[in-house]
């Protein structure tokens, strides 16, 4: 088996159990770099993570002639910059999602690596999660007929964090112009695409209704599928109550599940009846990893999060939010 030698922009939070673990549990991937500003802590990542180099410098790792491939993990107000190196050098990339904080910066990336034909994949790693793929399959035989609509409420009360006013990126408007929501709602929208089809209407209000931060903290939104499904979901970050509550409707029965919360799945039609709980794997990003390897080594696999979907959830973001 080929081995394809990964190297990390952004040795952050993320890449400690979400995903860095991932690349390096997978059979033909191995971690042979990382890059990260703060010397320190990056000596201390790569020694707990038995990663021989490293760089402070993106560019030197970019153009490391030993490394074939980068997954750009950092904040998302530099994915843009990092990629668009990565596509000149003629590299493969996976970027954290959202690919870049708006559509027109995330149709320059893309464009950059589809022009020179070089693989994108972007983090939208639920398509994978074993969960998720369940409600496709009761979707595709058809255990709630027809599908008339989709619903969303999502809600959490507000960090210390935000009420004491401390910087945090994710609520930064020139990084995350939708604060908690680019980072959250784009794992949404992307999933209700794999399961439902492509967006091809959106519309929102948006605003800062709670003043903790710089950045939205309150939207609602409603949509339309190419498949005629309607959507609606609303999202606000200073609630009393935590929701994450989705249901699909459809002719003959409904489908009801959590984006980030681990509750069970549960299929309720007039054909079958069935409440699962499937657990997410210690390293979530697994099976999106896994899925890289088939698709890029074994050559039988097409991935589901392609810089295409990922632009896709990108122009839904923007539509709910005004900027497009």
């Amino acid at each position: 088996m080929k081995t394809i030698n990964w190297g990390i922009i952004g040795c952050g939070d993320v890449t400690e159990v979400k995903s860095g673990p991932a690349y390096k549990l997978t059979e033909g991937f191995n971690i042979t770099a990382v890059m990260r500003r703060d010397i320190e802590k990056l000596k201390d990542y790569a020694k707990r993570h038995n990663i021989e180099t490293i760089y402070t410098d993106a560019d030197a790792l970019i153009n490391d002639k030993t490394i074939d491939a980068v997954y750009i993990a950092t904040p998302p107000d530099t994915h843009k910059l990092y990629a668009l190196k990565v596509a000149e050098a003629g590299k493969i990339c996976c970027i954290e999602k959202p690919m870049t904080p708006n559509y027109t910066d995330s149709l320059e990336v893309y464009n950059a690596f589809k022009e020179k034909e070089i693989p994108l994949f972007v983090a939208y790693y639920r398509r994978s999660l074993p969960r998720f793929t369940k409600i496709k399959d009761w979707l595709e035989n058809n255990y709630i007929g027809e599908v008339r609509h989709i619903n969303w409420n999502f809600s959490k009360p507000a960090s210390d964090i935000d009420k004491l006013g401390e910087y945090n990126w994710r609520t930064d408007i020139e990084i995350a112009p939708g604060g908690y929501f680019d980072d959250l709602a784009s794992h949404g929208f992307d999933l209700f695409a794999y399961l439902l089809g492509n967006i091809n209407t959106a519309k929102g209000i948006s605003l800062n209704q709670q003043k903790n931060y710089t950045a939205k903290d309150a939207i609602t939104a409603c949509w339309l599928h190419d498949t005629n499904t309607t959507g609606s979901a609303f999202w606000n970050f200073d609630c009393d109550v935590h929701l994450d509550d989705v249901v699909i409707y459809g002719s003959e029965g409904q489908i009801k599940f959590s984006i980030f919360h681990e509750n069970p799945i549960i299929l309720e039609s007039r054909s079958k009846n069935e409440e699962l709980f499937i657990e997410h794997p210690k390293h979530i990003q697994i099976h999106h990893v896994e899925g890289m390897r088939d698709m890029l080594i074994h050559k039988d696999y097409t991935h589901p999060s392609l810089g295409e979907s990922a632009l896709h959830a990108n122009w839904v973001m923007d539509k709910v939010l005004g900027i497009i």
